[in-house]
Formats: C-alpha cells, sequence, structure tokens
C-alpha cells in the first residue's frame, strides 16, 4: 500500500498526536514545508511519523512522483497548494483539500490569485476533510461534493491531568492568544476596563507581553510571553474562565481556536465571541459550557465577565459540561475522520 503525502507548513504539538493516530491506520508521510504560522507554539522537529523538509518549489514534483497513493494539502503556504494538486493530477491520484476555511480572507493578494483557485479546488477535489461543520457547510456550499469531518481535538489526557494549582483567592480570566486585531485582545481590554470588577478580579494576558508566568494580584492585569504547555495548563487550571474574543479581519477568521478544548480539559468555562470556530463548529455552546457574545461587542463581554464573576453555581456548571463535552473531541476522532475521506476513494 503506497503512503499518503501530507503536505503542510508545521506540526505544532497537538497535531502531531493526531497524525499519530491517523498512521496507525493509514501509512503517510509529512511533507513540512516551514514558513509563517497562526500557531502559538512552533512546530516540532520530529511529529513521530515518516517526514520530509521540503522547499514549496518542489512540492509539485514530489506529489507527482508516483510513490504515493493519494495527496492531501492544507490551505497555507502560497505555492504548495497548487503545486500539491498539479502534482497529484499529473501522478493520476486523488487530491485531497484539508480546509479550515469559513470565509474566505478579503486582501488584494488573495482576491486575485487565492479565490479563483480555491474555488476551483472545491469543485476538483477527489474529496474535502474540514476543521468542523462550519467549515464543511461553507466547503459543500462552494461546490465541493465529498465532504468529510475531521474535528478539532488536543492531547486530552495532557490537557486534562489532575493539578493542584495554588489558587489566588480571586476571580482570575485568562487569556491566550498572539497580540494581533483578529484574537480581540483590544476589545477584551476594554471590556476588563469597563466591567467593575475592581480589585475582587485580575486579569492575565498569555502570549502578546514579555513577563514571565504569573498570576497577577486582585485588580491586575498581567501581559505575559509564550508559555510552554504545562505553564499554560497551570493558567487554565488556576482561571475562573478562558475569554476567546475573536474578530474577523480581512486575512482572518478564527478557523477553530484549539484553547477552547485546552480549557474544557481543565473544567474551565469559556466566554468566546461568535467569531470563534469552535462556537460555529458546536464545541462552544452558549449556556452550556460558555457564554458567547457578539464579537467585538466590549459592553456584551464585559457583562458576560461580571455574570460569571457574581455566579459561582452558573461557573461550576459550565466547568462541567465543558469536560464532559471537550472528551469526544479526540485525536481517534480526527484520524476516523480523515480515513473516511481516504476511504471514500477507492
Amino acid at each position: 500500500m503506497k503512503p499518503v503525502l501530507f503536505v503542510t507548513n508545521h506540526v505544532p504539538p497537538d497535531r502531531a498526536g493526531a497524525l499519530q493516530a491517523l498512521h496507525r491506520r493509514v501509512p503517510i508521510e509529512l511533507a513540512l514545508f516551514g514558513g509563517r504560522s497562526w500557531h502559538a507554539t512552533s512546530g516540532v522537529e520530529d511529529p513521530g511519523v515518516p517526514h520530509r523538509r521540503v522547499e514549496q518549489r518542489e512540492i509539485c514534483a514530489l506529489a507527482a512522483s508516483r510513490a504515493y497513493g493519494a495527496v492531501v494539502c492544507g490551505t497555507a503556504g502560497r505555492g504548495a497548494l497548487p503545486a500539491a494538486w498539479a502534482g497529484a493530477r499529473k501522478a493520476r491520484v486523488p487530491f485531497i483539500l484539508w480546509s479550515a476555511l469559513w470565509a474566505h480572507p478579503r486582501t488584494p493578494a488573495h482576491i486575485a490569485g487565492g479565490a479563483p483557485l480555491l474555488a476551483m479546488l472545491y469543485r476538483d477535489a477527489d474529496a474535502v476533510v474540514a476543521y468542523g461543520p462550519h467549515v464543511a457547510a461553507f466547503a459543500r456550499a462552494r461546490g465541493a461534493r465529498n465532504v468529510h469531518v475531521a474535528p478539532q481535538a488536543v492531547d486530552n489526557a495532557f490537557w486534562g491531568a489532575e493539578i493542584e494549582p495554588e489558587r489566588p483567592g480571586h476571580f482570575i480570566a485568562a487569556f491566550l492568544g498572539r497580540a494581533s486585531r483578529g484574537k480581540g485582545a483590544e476589545v477584551l481590554l476594554q471590556a476588563w476596563r469597563s466591567s467593575g470588577l475592581g480589585n475582587t478580579a485580575a486579569l492575565v494576558l498569555v502570549g502578546g507581553g514579555s513577563g514571565k508566568s504569573r498570576i497577577p494580584a486582585g485588580g491586575a492585569v498581567a501581559f505575559v510571553a509564550h508559555q510552554p504547555p504545562e505553564h499554560v495548563r497551570d493558567v487554565l487550571a488556576v482561571a475562573d474562565v478562558l475569554v476567546i474574543p475573536s474578530l474577523r479581519t480581512r486575512s482572518f477568521r478564527e478557523p477553530w481556536g484549539l484553547v477552547a478544548n485546552e480549557a474544557m480539559n481543565q473544567s474551565t468555562p469559556i466566554i468566546a465571541s461568535d467569531e470563534v470556530g469552535a462556537v460555529a463548529g458546536g464545541l462552544v455552546r452558549h449556556e452550556r459550557n460558555a457564554l458567547v457574545v457578539s464579537a467585538g461587542d466590549a459592553p456584551a463581554l464585559a457583562a458576560a465577565l461580571r455574570r460569571l464573576h457574581d455566579d459561582d453555581d452558573l461557573r461550576s456548571s459550565l466547568g462541567t459540561h465543558a469536560r464532559r463535552d471537550v472528551a469526544a473531541y479526540t485525536f481517534d476522532q480526527w484520524a476516523t475522520g480523515f480515513a473516511a475521506a481516504l476511504g471514500s476513494l477507492r
């Protein structure tokens, strides 16, 4: 059985376990071309499956080499996607589009080049594998005819490990993400200033600062640098709520937000905007395991923060449901979705 060529830029830590689960079902070989990553953590050196480092200009010839039974490619990279598709078509093997998109970027470069390419690939791909049902619906509406869902997952055993953090004795709201407009940190800060929580609460923002990992005193706002996964888990364990206030921009719409999975494994409730993929995809649910507010609505976000601050029973209920609901989002389920797509091509 020939392996499947899986073309992507990086393998973040939480993707490695998913790829290993898929490799146990279907032999795969990764072609990693590097470049910019949207993930907060950098790619791992050894993803635990066969892999090679390539330049994007090498991908077409690799895909066309007839060494592979199928070719999978995501939407990252300017030249990787058309090269992988062209190589698969030259070799006459199935091509699978792995899509995270539930809105197309609206930058001039994408409108001129990326949008026409994707419009063609939705119709031409032998299968499309989507991050969630929101992405699947978007692909079908654009002509995709064989769509499967590989639900986003993290290492639930790691993120759900029982730990006993030192609790500060006041309400903690956490934000994890890059300091970019699309992540919505400015909206969160505006909401925090107007929330009136004062000295009874504190906000810690991990990923956009330069400070060390620490939990701020009541009334404080702490900006912390990127942290290793163990420290991130400690923050999520001590936090009373994780806030994911993502915004839609011309170049970005939150595909999923794996930090939601990570927090839910620690029974941490979430406040999320309706521009978060995990909301549209059905994992994060209003009044079930989270509070969902309109993106960019700072007053609504402030009200949600006050509500969770004031209602211990609501926090407990949302957190309990969060841990139950995320349990189904596993690496094996991700691999099942991909294996189903590959099996449909036989």
